[in-house]
């Protein structure tokens, strides 16, 4: 029997707008408050920012590259970053955000799979985009603030257009990277109907009030640090404060200076929260709230934070494919430990993945969710999309729920193949594939082991060739050679063989199981 868990809030009406129009609705309601800035030189007027917006769109479709065409974006958290993100959503375009840290080989896959034919960067990235660029379609890069060669934001800045037409619930907006619940990084469709639904449906768990200032240190290629912070703050009045990488001294020197309401954080920030002195020697009290996510968040370092810090420390759960939030704790009635309820409009099945049966509160299986902000799918890959989406539009998280009797959920287990580092996506599929190209490596298996301070951490199992050795250091410098930081091994084990299974899931968790 289907047994279908629905959320208890209230349901939302969604509109059926583009992105932009739906996000940057203050330049109408308060056109000169502050809407983003880097907390020094750099900042605009939610009618600066839409202004900018259109311009760049102009420029945009001037060039050819409005309706339907795909740019990159390659950059810090800027408040440039904001333009680019709505400029191209008014050029009717799509956007594929990418990790500024990665090397010339990861961007060249993204952007290939993309189809993109521009790339946008700063002048610290300009160097690894010429390089990466080498076999795409991209014909120009543009360099926000300019470099020796290549036109500046403002060099393509045009006139001002209005949102170009756009089908909200089939055009294709965005287009983060994400491995799903297995293999490697696939092109994830989010439309415009996607990312107004999901802020909309975060209005009933994040209620913004006036003067609203949030740190947006999480980054803006990622969906959490898109949609949650840029877009979410943004849509609702509020002032998206930049901040480029985490730095606790700096992080704690802004929320204190500028009157700082909102702390997004993933785990390992609320850990310094809770544990550095430096805490101590600052002024939070303008803190209402710290929003935790992208991993688990233990009841007990939650609690000592929100004690520490003198604010209320809840955490949410999402996914790339949900654009992304599927549940989080409303204000006023946290669970310590849980990622809290279904948000609005949600729909939840709770699946044992051994029988195929549903479960009711109390029973453990795997999360399904159905909602408005389910993705299009997965570009260039129909095969992964009918994977993890059935076909009466069920997502399959491949994470291990428990429902409890008051309708909160927690992620318990994952029967995906996924490692998540410090609140990262690390496919053990891409670093095997990588590690079985070492000369003295015969056979391996990546797995992630448990860790306080950063959620999992990637550990190989590797068979040596005959006659090899390897150490860790060589391997981490091998690794290093092709893949972003966060995708490196931490631990690594020999062993005389690797146990195979029909899915490879069943090798995963008896290896981690094993005693470290």
């Amino acid at each position: 029997m289907t047994i279908i868990h629905q959320s208890s809030l209230p349901t939302v009406e969604i509109p059926d707008v583009a992105v932009s129009d739906y996000v940057l609705r203050y330049a109408d309601i308060s056109p000169d408050r502050p809407a983003i800035s880097d907390g020094g030189a750099t900042s605009y007027t939610f009618a600066e920012l839409r202004d900018s917006v259109r311009r760049l769109a102009g420029g945009l479709q001037a060039r050819g590259l409005s309706d339907g065409g795909t740019i990159g974006i390659m950059a810090p958290n800027m408040p440039e970053y904001a333009v680019v993100f709505h400029g191209v959503a008014t050029a009717a375009a799509t956007l594929t955000t990418i990790n500024p840290t990665y090397g010339a080989e990861e961007v060249r896959f993204q952007l290939i799979d993309a189809g993109a034919t521009m790339l946008i960067t700063i002048p610290m990235f300009y160097e690894v985009a010429q390089e990466a660029i080498e076999g795409t379609a991209v014909t120009e890069i543009v360099v926000i603030g300019g470099a020796d060669g290549a036109p500046s934001l403002d060099d393509i800045m045009g006139e001002p257009i209005d949102q170009r037409p756009v089908d909200p619930s089939d055009n294709v907006m965005v287009l983060p990277y994400s491995s799903g619940t297995t293999g490697l990084p696939k092109g994830v469709m989010l439309t415009h109907r996607n990312l107004v639904a999901n802020v909309c449906q975060m209005e009933h768990v994040i209620v913004y009030g006036d003067n609203e200032v949030a740190l947006a240190v999480l980054p803006f290629f990622h969906i959490y640090g898109m949609q949650v912070l840029m877009n979410g703050v943004l849509a609702n009045g509020g002032t998206v404060l930049t901040m480029p990488r985490f730095d606790m001294v700096e992080a704690l020197t802004l929320c204190q200076e500028q009157k700082v309401t909102r702390f997004f954080a993933v785990p390992p920030m609320v850990l310094g929260l809770a544990k550095a002195p430096i805490v101590d020697d600052f002024d939070l009290s303008s803190l209402v709230q710290i929003f935790c996510g992208a991993a688990p968040l233990g009841a007990e370092l939650q609690e000592e934070a929100s004690r520490r810090v003198g604010c209320q420390v809840v955490q949410g759960y999402g996914m790339t494919e949900l654009s992304p939030v599927s549940h989080a704790t409303p204000e006023g009635i946290s669970r310590p430990g849980t990622s809290g309820v279904a948000v609005s409009n949600v729909e939840c099945r709770i699946v044992d993945p051994e029988t195929g049966e549903d479960q009711t509160a109390g029973g453990r299986g795997e999360l399904w969710v159905r909602g408005p902000m389910v993705m299009k799918g997965y570009l260039n890959n129909d095969e992964a999309t009918a994977e993890t989406i059935d076909s009466d539009g069920w997502l399959h998280t491949g994470d291990v729920a428990l429902l409890d009797e008051e309708g909160h959920y927690s992620i318990v287990d994952r029967i995906k193949e996924l490692i998540k580092y410090n609140g990262f996506q690390v496919p053990p599929a891409e670093l095997e594939a990588l590690l079985i190209t070492h000369p003295a490596v015969a056979d391996v298996a990546v797995i992630g082991v448990p860790d306080e301070a950063a959620g999992e951490l990637p550990k190989a199992f590797v068979v040596l060739a005959p006659g090899a050795s390897l150490t860790l250091d060589e391997v981490q410098a091998f690794v290093g050679e092709h893949l972003v930081s966060y995708k490196q091994i931490r631990l690594l084990e020999m062993t005389d063989v690797i146990p195979k299974s029909a899915a490879g899931k069943i090798l995963r968790r008896e290896l981690r199981d094993q005693p470290s």
